[in-house]
Parts: structure tokens; sequence; C-alpha cells
């Protein structure tokens, strides 16, 4: 039994009063990923930013439009505190099957990409990169299930690190600039 001096965490530990411990950050800083060079990357440098994190792919239909779009969107508001994540994916239809150098060169050529392309990944399944499995934990698709269905799933994450939304690749990315804007 508590004292009236005595609080308790959510995680069950005693703690006295003035004692508490300072909320814990949102797990997404915890996360280390692959850049295109193979090197490790902690996503803790983006803290404060909002982030705009995809999975990307190179032959898919949706390519133009969101490569083209998210490229638009960087330009305009990285500079208030946008940071675009692009994940190439091979899952859906094999529509990523360059390696990273051959992936690089299109998006920096074709679209003049300024934002991070990181390391091919696997974003459903056994193999599936943590940080996507984190997302879809914190924004689910409901009645379908929580797994990604297709290239340029999107799930936009606030100044604090929490997921604030998960878009299907059917929005592009234009139809979100207000909810950037929100959380910038």
């Amino acid at each position: 039994m508590l004292n009236t001096r005595q609080a308790m965490t959510d995680e069950g530990e005693v703690i006295a009063e003035g004692k508490a411990k300072a909320p814990l950050e949102p797990p997404i800083y915890d996360f280390v990923v692959k850049d295109l060079s193979g090197e490790d990357f902690q996503l803790s440098v983006y803290k404060g930013k909002v982030l705009l994190i995809v999975n990307v792919a190179s032959l898919c239909g949706l390519t133009t439009q969101h490569y083209t779009e998210l490229t638009e969107l960087h330009t305009k508001y990285r500079e208030k505190g946008l940071e675009i994540l692009a994940f190439p994916c091979n899952q859906f239809g094999r529509l990523e099957q360059g390696d990273n150098e051959q992936i690089k060169e299109f998006v920096t050529t074709k679209f003049q990409a300024e934002f991070p392309v990181f390391d091919k990944v696997h974003v459903n399944g056994p193999q599936e990169l943590p940080l996507f499995k984190y997302l879809k934990s914190q924004k689910g698709c409901g009645v379908l299930g929580d797994s990604i269905k297709w290239n340029f799933t999107k799930f936009l994450v606030d100044k604090s690190g929490n997921v604030f939304q998960r878009y299907a690749p059917t929005i592009p990315p234009s139809k979100i600039e207000n909810d950037i804007q929100s959380c910038l």
C-alpha cells in the first residue's frame, strides 16, 4: 500500500513524492537503421523534427507522383523541421530490384531528391525492419490488419516522436500537407 507521499509509475515502480521519473522518450529515437552505404544511422538525430517515413519502390505505378510530391514537400518544409525518410522495399511486386547504388542514382537523378534514402528493407514478415514493426504497432490499419499492403505507405511522426498518422499508398503526399503543417 502506498502512503500519501508515494506514487507509482505506469511500470509499477514506487517513487517518492517529488521524485517522479522524467517521461520516457518515444522509442522511435532508439532505432538504428542502415543508410545506403550500409553504415549504422541513429534516428535520434531527428529529435524535435517532424518525420514522414515511407516505404518506396522505383518501378511502381505510384513512383513518379510520390517521389515528385515528396521532393516538393521536403523542399518546402525542411527548413521548418520536416524530414522525409525513404526506405526502399522489394516486397510488393518486386518493384525495387536495384542495389543501393542504383536506387541512389535513380532517386537523386530522376527526382533530385535531397531527403535521406536508407538501405533496402522488409516492412512485413520475419525479416521486417524493427522500425516498421514499431510504426505498425502504433498506427495499425484495423479491419485488414496492421501489415503494410503496398509501396508508399506513409507514417507521419510529430516533433515529440509520436506516430501521428498512417496513410495508405493511394493517398498522395500532397494530400497530407495539412497534417504536416499541423505537426510543424
